[in-house]
């Protein structure tokens, strides 16, 4: 391929560095733990939906608001929205789910985790340091 005259080695070294660590972010998703998967972030368009009931999740500085708090035995899917200034994530606890969660979710964006819920209660909140504390919490009755 004949490039054009202007075109330089850095620019080029450059360009293929900015290119690898792409690639290396692209590969670094976090994935849900026992009971629950996580999938990627999206933009502000339609949130890829699993299987299951949907549940919205907004996340602020420092708070979460779910559309629904009560809920039947099943499988959940939530989309969590990132309607804060920093970076913020979502993780649930409780019978037969351990640490489920989504990786990072950018302000503005969204990010999805489905999980099936046995009857009892859990714990849904924002991993990301400190935040929990902050008021990041909220407990869901299953039953």
């Amino acid at each position: 391929m004949k490039l054009p005259a202007h075109t330089t080695r850095p620019a080029l070294g450059a360009a293929a560095g900015a290119l690898t660590a792409a690639l290396v972010l692209a590969a670094c998703g976090g994935g849900g733990a026992a009971g629950g998967r996580a999938s990627g972030s999206t933009g502000a368009g339609a949130p890829e939906t699993g299987p299951g009931t949907r549940v919205t999740v907004t996340e602020t500085e420092y708070a979460l608001k779910l559309s629904r708090t009560s809920l039947t035995p099943g499988t959940y899917t939530f989309v969590s929205a990132n309607h804060g200034r920093i970076t913020h994530a979502l993780s649930i606890d409780g019978p037969g789910v351990a640490d489920a969660r989504t990786k990072n979710i950018d302000s503005g964006r969204q990010a999805t985790l489905t999980v099936t819920l046995e009857k009892g209660t859990y714990d849904v909140y924002c991993p990301v340091d400190g935040h929990k504390q902050l008021g990041m919490d909220q407990h869901l009755k299953v039953g």
